[in-house]
């Protein structure tokens, strides 16, 4: 199979050097860009797979170009940076990433986020073998595993690959509970640590797409102290 084409996103051009020569020896293909603007640029004239992002860049950083791509692709963003804090990570993944890496990064930590989020696009895109099994129903809820699709009340919503999954498992799964460790386990499909957060946002995301009122929410809840779970209607 053809390995995925990957844009890496840092004005530090070591660095950005750096991920290419990672990545190249893992057999991707990799685009460089040096700013935000330069990464829309790339995004318009090539098939790319999944992005490395730094936050702080000229021109337009890391944060706002999320945004910015998040309005019409759904292509898995790796943040990069320097900062540790909670606060910048939850503030990262809110703007739409699916995942941080803080620097300095550890080489192989890096990779394997790097295929975590590929094989999970792979299954949501047309690489990924079509299941036989097309839609799962929960009252005003429709999601379609064929077609990628996602509908709320008749109306077609955008999810991130992150999100698809996370509603894929809650929603074949309507009634049961789930921690915040069995959801990141189960999506991520890597060891939970520390993850409450983590998918504490992505669960937030996804209510603010398909909740009337996202605080009082009719499909996703929490059942405080122990999880998560989709309502059964």
């Amino acid at each position: 199979m053809e390995k995925a084409k990957i844009l890496v996103v840092d004005d530090d051009r070591e660095i950005a050097g750096a991920i290419e020569k990672l990545l190249t020896l893992e057999g991707y293909e990799v685009v460089k860009a040096y700013n935000g603007m330069e990464a829309l640029d790339v995004l318009v004239s090539n098939n790319i797979q999944l992005i490395i992002l730094d936050v702080m860049m000229p021109r337009l950083d890391g944060l706002s170009t999320t945004m910015k791509i998040r309005e019409s692709r759904n292509i898995p963003i790796i943040i990069l940076s320097a900062k540790s804090e909670d606060s910048d990570k939850i503030l990262g993944l809110s703007m739409g990433a699916d995942d941080y890496v803080t620097k300095p990064f550890n080489p192989q930590e890096l990779l394997a986020r790097v295929k975590s989020q590929l094989r999970r696009y792979m299954l949501l895109g047309d690489m990924g073998n079509i299941k036989q099994s097309s839609q799962i129903l929960v009252g005003g809820l429709c999601l379609d595993t064929n077609t990628k699709q996602f509908i709320v009340d008749g109306e077609a919503v955008r999810l991130t690959p992150t999100e698809f999954k996370i509603m894929e498992l809650l929603m074949t799964n309507a009634g049961v509970v789930f921690s915040a460790e069995q959801i990141y386990e189960r999506v991520w499909r890597e060891p939970a640590y520390s993850v409450e957060n983590t998918v504490m946002v992505h669960i937030r995301r996804i209510r603010e797409k398909i909740e009337v009122i996202p605080k009082e929410p009719k499909y996703l809840k929490v059942v405080w102290g122990i999880g998560y779970k989709i309502e059964k209607h």
